[in-house]
């Protein structure tokens, strides 16, 4: 055989080259390219999904046994968990794994747009089908708790209410101002320590493959110090997928009028939380690109248009 023979040869036996390496016979199959289109948010509702079975699993667990079976701090210790393992899990999307983190990331770290839809909306359905498998783990266990097959109550309307399991509810005390405020500021810490277990790569810092793990104790540390007030869900999928999940079991229309119409802070104020907490550590700490170390921080390109770019178009 010639060399030219040869090369030929080898040419027709060598799997193409793609993205993810050497082509494998499978990746020539139909769900294989759905699979490889779609891999990043099904990424988000498996991380998502997993975030919510070792939450909402664990506060049904300590609930349902009257502390029996845990404590506040074992709520901690799950939702903690239910975070580093989501995180694993959705490792080929980011992780993100909440609606206002993925925000932050395309105000601050140039994180497609395009992909803000389809992200949150893979993170609530995530959540959503998550909760519904803890209810159905758990539906003999409520049905005792609550005092009936078909009885089903939030918090404030019953002393046996067991809609808590599923999404967030504040302390009666709370008024709206503090509602909300308490939800921004363990946002605000949320995102400011996740840029800064990312890091700066001109700096050296970051947590690099530990990032998951330090998630953990990051959410256990929130958990700990600020989830009495408000049950610390800074999270719109985790805490709306869940709600619209106890709405649709049975639990009423009290799932969104409980605490004077409560539901809509867990969704709007870790928005706010994420944004500033991401601003604060771009502003007095990150050295990388970031709208803030542009011109103006970035709001020159609103008054002065950017010709280049006219022209470029």
């Amino acid at each position: 055989m010639t060399s030219k023979e040869s090369s030929h040869t080898s040419e027709k036996l060598s799997p193409p080259i793609t993205d993810d390496g050497p082509e494998q016979l499978s990746d020539r199959l139909a769900w294989s390219r759905i699979r490889q289109t779609l891999r990043e948010p099904f990424a988000e509702f498996f991380g998502t999904f997993i975030l919510i079975m070792f939450g909402d699993g664990v506060v049904a667990q300590v609930m349902l046994s009257d502390d029996q079976k845990g404590s506040y701090q074992s709520i901690s210790w799950g939702w903690g968990l239910g975070v580093m393992l989501g995180v694993y899990s959705g490792g080929a999307s980011g992780g993100h794994l909440n609606p206002a983190v993925t925000l932050a990331n395309c105000v601050f770290r140039k994180f497609p747009w395009r992909k803000f839809p389809i992200y949150a909306l893979a993170q609530v359905l995530g959540a959503f089908c998550a909760s519904g498998i803890v209810y159905a783990n758990y539906k003999s266990a409520i049905d005792v708790y609550e005092g009936g097959a078909h009885i089903r109550t939030v918090p404030g309307y019953s002393d046996t209410a067991t809609a808590g399991i599923f999404c967030t509810y504040p302390a009666v005390f709370m008024t709206r101002t503090g509602q909300f405020f308490s939800e921004f500021i363990a946002s605000v810490l949320l995102m400011f320590c996740i840029f800064a277990l990312q890091g700066d790569s001109r700096l050296g810092t970051g947590a690099g493959n530990f990032t998951p793990l330090c998630l953990f104790f990051l959410f256990f540390g929130i958990g700990a110090c600020f989830g009495w007030e408000t049950g610390y869900g800074i999270n719109l999928a985790r805490d709306f997928g869940p709600r619209l999940m106890s709405f649709f079991l049975g639990y009423g229309k009290e799932v969104w009028t409980a605490s004077n119409y409560y539901f809509w802070i867990p969704m709007v104020a870790p928005f706010f939380g994420c944004l500033f907490g991401g601003l604060l550590y771009d502003t007095f700490i990150f050295t990388g690109e970031s709208p803030i170390n542009t011109p103006w921080m970035g709001l020159r390109r609103l008054v002065v248009p950017d010709r280049k770019a006219k022209v470029d178009s």
